[in-house]
């Protein structure tokens, strides 16, 4: 008997898995949207102290192309900007925890209409996801601003 309830509680942990691994994401992204480009963003998340926590002010990031050579920056609005001039603004529309405890929320975010320009004209869509920090710290202030450190993968995408 215990070996057939092992094995029904065994078949259920896998169906269970299963289904949670099918089940999709708070920051899918909508169908035939199409990657545009990718950069690392490497910086800070600023806090300022509000009646006793901590707020989040904004980023001051490095946009970071895969061979670690800057191409842009990131900051509050939230904006990114690239070294030629292209920038656009996003508004955030889904977000889900980090799998890493003191990391910043991964985030999906739509590009504010008419902000895009130049190489960012055709962005619908950003998306940051594997964040490393940047989490407020837990402990109450009474004053002033802190920067953590993070970094987090920006994803840029055009719809259809």
């Amino acid at each position: 008997m215990h070996k057939v309830a092992a094995l029904f509680l065994s078949a259920l942990s896998v169906f269970a898995n299963a289904q949670t691994a099918s089940q999709p994401s708070s920051i899918e992204l909508p169908p035939g949207a199409r990657l545009l480009l990718t950069a690392k963003g490497q910086g800070v998340q600023i806090y300022a102290c509000t009646d006793g926590h901590w707020t989040l002010k904004g980023p001051d990031a490095k946009l970071l192309d895969s061979n670690g050579q800057q191409i842009g920056t990131h900051f509050a609005g939230p904006t990114w900007k690239l070294t030629d001039g292209s920038e656009v603004k996003g508004k955030a529309i889904a977000n889900q925890p980090s799998p890493e405890s003191g990391s910043v929320a991964w985030l999906l975010l739509q590009a504010v209409p008419g902000t895009g320009t130049e190489k960012f004209a055709q962005v619908a869509y950003i998306r940051r996801t594997e964040t490393h920090g940047g989490a407020a710290p837990d402990e109450a202030c009474t004053s002033g601003t802190t920067s953590v450190p993070y970094e987090a993968n920006y994803s840029f995408y055009a719809a259809k």
